[in-house]
């Protein structure tokens, strides 16, 4: 056996931790790692610790903050970049945590913190619920409800983070906590909306659960040269949201690899199962080159949502207002880096994904109504629109070429919808790359409120040193 004392995991063998232990020498360390969506995040920590339970998590971080021991916090794995994993330390997996239980008396899902969207449908789809979880089947439940999560249900309830009713959290001395809207740690519910890996390790969420059962939806591919009408669609389609909260729709601009090249791509859903319903009028009657759409469930349309795994990307996200010139402008410098990749990679193997996402004013209503978060929306005055960008390359040579063209496109996108006076503040940690501002764009009360329940739970900053992944408050400055 390895000699103990020169490993990073001697301090979790102390603590009756073996049998939680996963060695790079063994088939399900290579089969943890692998199991990343992207090759950005696989790195080689010194050891996985797939703890089972809450009480393993707090011994756990005990140990490691008494030797002090940097490590990582891994959910579903599917962030683009290593925020989840550590070349050399302990990156402590949740996967095992993957317990669901609903309770129909409250009308709420406790879930572990290792679940994934497709499991959380899966499992509730007995009783006909749903929560607001991703809207791919891979991507795990604490990443996206820390963080914000716009879901398939937030024109109706709110982002992710809204739907939450308690937290159970391990802090930095391994107390264990439960946190509520009331009570003692009222002011760290309100933080955890919102406010990432700050605080402690989430073990477990409890979650309102909503009736649903038959949904409509599906995607549709169609032609690039519909862009520029496919945007007018996308303002329309922001602007009357509110009347319609039980429909979705994303689109976006990609190019696919070999064929058929750059398309429009468009997802539509309509939670109450409605069949075409009159908000995407426009869109179904667009022409079409392929399109999936139909009466289904959540889980069988995550079978459209569900990304290819084991490439390199980088993402890049602002946010605007609904303006359709913004949007052609991002379709521009999008087909413009489509090009370039093209004549750098010989063999065409890539992805690029420019991605608009309706931000109208009826989510920040609704957050506002389940109770608020800490993410600052309430600034907002108009509807807007988030975009995402990220291109999808097989080396990692390859993504650090990429990095400073990706980086181009969003610093055009960003300085014309500035030039329009339209740039919004706000920026999602579920799309940012980790050198974007995310916390300092919630506004000044809520950096405040962030920084101060950190203090307070977390004095010694064990979660802003010790585990660096995240968008860390302690980065925030005077604003």
């Amino acid at each position: 056996m390895e000699d103990i004392l020169s490993t990073e995991w001697k301090y979790l063998l102390k603590v009756g931790l073996q049998d939680r232990i996963v060695l790079p020498s063994t088939d399900a360390y290579a089969a943890r790692i692998d199991s990343y969506f992207n090759n950005s995040a696989k790195l080689r920590p010194a050891c996985i610790l797939m703890p089972q339970t809450t009480d393993e998590v707090s011994i756990a971080i005990k140990a490691l903050v008494n030797a002090s021991q940097k490590f990582a916090i891994r959910s579903g794995g599917s962030n683009f970049w290593p925020s989840n994993n550590i070349d050399g330390g302990v990156t402590i997996d949740l996967g095992h945590m993957n317990g669901i239980e609903y309770d129909p008396k409250t009308e709420t899902a406790k879930i572990g913190a290792g679940v994934l969207a497709g499991q959380i449908y899966e499992r509730l789809a007995k009783y006909e619920r749903a929560v607001g979880a991703a809207r791919e089947a891979s991507v795990g439940i604490a990443g996206l409800a820390l963080t914000g999560g716009i879901t398939f249900f937030t024109a109706r309830y709110g982002f992710a983070c809204d739907q939450v009713v308690s937290y159970e959290a391990v802090l930095a001395d391994g107390s264990i906590v439960t946190a509520e809207a009331a009570g003692e740690y009222a002011d760290l519910f309100r933080a955890l909306k919102g406010g990432g890996n700050n605080f402690g390790i989430v073990t477990h969420f409890t979650m309102r659960a909503f009736p649903c059962s038959t949904i409509w939806g599906g995607g549709a591919m169609l032609p690039k040269e519909i862009f520029p009408q496919a945007a007018e669609a996308i303002v329309d389609f922001t602007k009357r949201v509110s009347d319609d909260p039980d429909t979705n729709l994303i689109c976006m601009l990609c190019k696919l690899t070999p064929k058929p090249g750059t398309i429009v791509a468009a997802l539509y859903a309509n939670m109450a199962g409605v069949e075409k319903p009159p908000i995407l009028e426009k869109w179904l009657a667009f022409p079409e080159i392929w399109k999936s759409y139909k009466k289904d469930t959540i889980l069988g349309l995550l079978g459209t949502t569900e990304q290819e795994k084991n490439y390199y990307s980088n993402w890049f996200t602002l946010c605007f207002k609904n303006d359709a010139s913004i949007m052609i402008k991002a379709a521009e410098l999008h087909d413009a880096l489509v090009e370039e990749l093209q004549d750098h990679i010989e063999d065409g193997d890539f992805k690029t994904q420019c991605v608009f996402q309706p931000l109208p004013l009826s989510f920040i209503q609704r957050s506002v109504e389940a109770g608020g978060n800490v993410m600052g929306l309430e600034q907002h005055d108009s509807d807007g629109i988030i975009w995402g960008f990220h291109a999808m390359v097989r080396t990692p040579e390859l993504e650090l070429w990429a990095l400073p063209r990706v980086r181009r496109v969003y610093e055009g996108v960003q300085e014309f919808a500035k030039s329009a006076n339209s740039l919004l503040s706000w920026t999602t940690a579920n799309y940012a790359h980790p050198t974007q501002n995310v916390l300092q764009n919630y506004g000044k009360e809520n950096v405040e409120i962030i920084r101060e329940v950190a203090a307070k739970y977390d004095p010694d900053g064990c979660f802003q040193y010790l585990c660096p992944g995240g968008f860390k408050i302690s980065s925030v400055h005077d604003l």
